[in-house]
């Protein structure tokens, strides 16, 4: 079943980040079993040449890529679709116009506003058709609540059509009520429950960012109602298990 799919009918699916640009790093998360990855060119030193070798390792262990932009422009939205990613994820959605406008750069008229190239997703011109077909059904648009003004306009974010998922920011959530990283403050547990509400009443699968590789804490996301999940990264997964393991080595010397 593809994710949009799965998205729809509010299916658990649990995924996960990659900052690192070796091919081996998102072939060994991939073959893992994760449901998704997200491709991080916000906060990473990724490129977009680094980004489609990377789509192209996922596509071929049938794992989907979204692509964490560094904002939501047209330009860079269009860049990583052709290059064959299968959705993005919109950082700093603050408003419905700002969701409008992501779904509009996925899409190409009359649903959207995407300029026509022939890149690999369109099998360098050979197959524009079938791509036209396999966007409407398979594109993924997911928007990062990640400003406590988001908050505020949740309803009208998440009503936007071509809005697959959204997922919450933590830390600059938390930052922007000067409450930064204090994730279990009241204020913040209740923006989030706000968030989380919408959704739930909306109609859209949503998620947060699960950033420390803590299986406790994933187990509480779920059991609250996230059903779109982000697990640590790949840097947190591998500092946190090699500190665990060479900490236990060195107990048991």
């Amino acid at each position: 079943m593809q994710l949009k799919l799965k998205l729809a009918q509010a299916e658990l699916t649990i995924g996960s980040w990659i900052t690192l640009g070796h091919p081996a790093i998102a072939e060994i998360m991939a073959s893992a079993g994760f449901d998704w990855l997200v491709l991080d060119m916000e906060h990473s030193v990724l490129e977009l040449s680094e980004v489609q070798m990377l789509i192209q390792v996922l596509d071929g262990q049938q794992c989907p890529a979204i692509v964490r932009l560094t904002s939501n422009h047209p330009d860079q939205i269009k860049r990583v679709m052709d290059a064959g990613a299968t959705g993005v994820m919109v950082p700093m959605v603050m408003s419905a116009a700002d969701a409008k406008a992501a779904v509009q750069a996925v899409y190409y008229p009359p649903r959207g506003q995407r300029g026509v190239g022939l890149a690999r997703a369109q099998g360098y011109g050979a197959r524009f058709q079938e791509y036209r077909h396999w966007l409407e059904e398979n594109a993924v648009v997911v928007v990062m609540i990640e400003h406590i003004d988001a908050v505020n306009a949740i309803d009208s974010i998440l009503s936007v059509e071509g809005i697959d998922a959204y997922i919450i920011g933590p830390y600059d959530l938390s930052s922007s009520m000067g409450r930064i990283s204090e994730f279990n403050h009241p204020e913040v547990l209740s923006a989030i429950e706000q968030v989380l509400e919408a959704g739930n009443r909306l109609g859209k699968s949503g998620g947060i960012h699960v950033v420390e590789p803590e299986q406790n804490e994933l187990r509480q996301r779920i059991a609250a109602g996230f059903n779109f999940i982000g697990y640590g990264m790949d840097i947190r997964i591998l500092d946190t298990l090699c500190r665990s393991h060479i900490q236990s080595i060195r107990a048991n010397l």
